[in-house]
């Protein structure tokens, strides 16, 4: 039997298995459970956010034959069917591959049909902004007046793209993001399901590298289980990704708040020799300043999935809130210079430099900055 990828394997069939999109989950149950469903609908978000998963349960609660609500029951043949996506009344489309009107034109023909054998025909159109201007007049006129068998699910990532007049007819609803601790429980319950041992702090590693889509963090997930093997440790995980593990980014904080320049100089060359990516070392930075800001004005509020609170609170008190806003500041605008600089190495060295060589603290301890880095060599 071959492998299935873990995004097949555990993508939801129901709404309650559903990360997330309560926004979205509350209005499409309640149109279910009272008949008040839609002809059209368009669901809108980034990738990987539940678009198509989204698409397909909703074809599964209009055509499972214990009846139209919101918990399909997922035992008869068209529960099933849906399921393996070779259901004949659910019919999914690439736009991205049929932009033609001709296409466009061939599948509206069969829309005046009754469906073989389900209650709706449901019309799946995936990245539906694909289509052609010609295939979007072609389509209008169905879904003006569309026969009462017939369903549209519209899935995109880029709404500004189709025109007002299509808009105007569907019932659109945008998925956020997911949030990073969304992510990590949630791939945390499947490494669990896969009999997969985890530090709680590699899965993190995931979520945040995730960037709010759900199917990237278990594609992430499946290639961290290939890399570590048995080891599935933030070590691990932070190399696979080329990131910093959290302890990095406290030993580079502590050489900053003492201001060993030396000892900052070494801490980036070992960056180096683990070829890890220095805008994504620079992200984790900004999001540690974060963290200690968070610190300083209320321990309550520091997110504790990352390092530890009590790393955070200890290095709250090494730095100044006016260091800590200032860092903050250079970094931001750093992160856009280190794209343009021709050595990314050299740019973070010269913003981490900058950091420390022009911060307040530093210049009251120094009246001459060059002066006290030649001194600073001499010993």
């Amino acid at each position: 039997m071959s492998y299935k990828v873990l995004a097949r394997k555990w993508r939801p069939t129901k709404f309650s298995e559903v990360v997330g999109q309560e926004h979205v989950l509350k209005s499409l149950i309640s149109a279910l459970d009272n008949d008040r469903v839609h002809h059209a609908y368009l669901l809108t978000g980034t990738r990987g956010v539940g678009k198509t998963t989204l698409a397909r349960i909703l074809a599964r609660c209009l055509n499972c034959e214990s009846g139209v609500g919101s918990e399909p029951c997922g035992q008869c043949s068209a529960c099933k069917e849906i399921d393996e996506g070779r259901y004949v009344d659910l019919i999914e489309v690439d736009a991205a591959s049929r932009t033609k009107v001709e296409d466009t034109r061939d599948l509206l023909d069969n829309v005046q049909y009754l469906p073989a054998r389900a209650r709706y025909k449901v019309y799946l159109i995936d990245e539906v902004h694909m289509l052609s201007t010609h295939s979007f007049n072609a389509l209008l006129k169905t879904l003006e007046e569309p026969p009462e068998h017939v369903k549209f699910l519209f899935a995109t990532t880029d709404p500004q793209k189709l025109p007002v007049t299509v808009l105007s007819r569907c019932l659109q609803f945008n998925l956020k993001n997911l949030a990073p601790a969304e992510i990590a429980d949630y791939l945390a319950e499947v490494l669990d399901k896969e009999s997969v041992e985890f530090e709680k702090k590699a899965v993190w590693q995931l979520a945040i590298a995730a960037n709010g889509s759900m199917r990237d963090g278990l594609t992430l997930t499946d290639q961290a289980i290939t890399h570590c093997n048995d080891k599935f440790t933030e070590q691990n995980v932070s190399e696979m990704l080329g990131v910093p593990t959290s302890e990095q980014i406290v030993v580079l904080l502590g050489a900053m708040a003492r201001r060993n320049i030396k000892e900052v100089l070494l801490i980036i060359q070992k960056i180096e020799e683990k070829s890890v990516d220095y805008i994504n070392y620079l992200d984790n930075l900004l999001a540690a300043f974060h963290q200690i800001m968070l610190a300083q004005v209320d321990g309550e509020f520091i997110n504790k999935n990352g390092v530890n609170a009590s790393e955070f609170k200890e290095l709250a008190k090494l730095f100044s809130a006016e260091d800590v806003q200032l860092y903050y500041q250079f970094g931001l605008k750093g992160r856009n210079e280190m794209s343009m600089a021709s050595s990314v190495r050299s740019a973070f060295e010269m913003l981490i430099l900058r950091m420390l060589l022009f911060s307040p603290a530093y210049s009251e301890s120094s009246e001459d900055p060059a002066e006290d880095s030649v001194n600073q060599k001499k010993k």
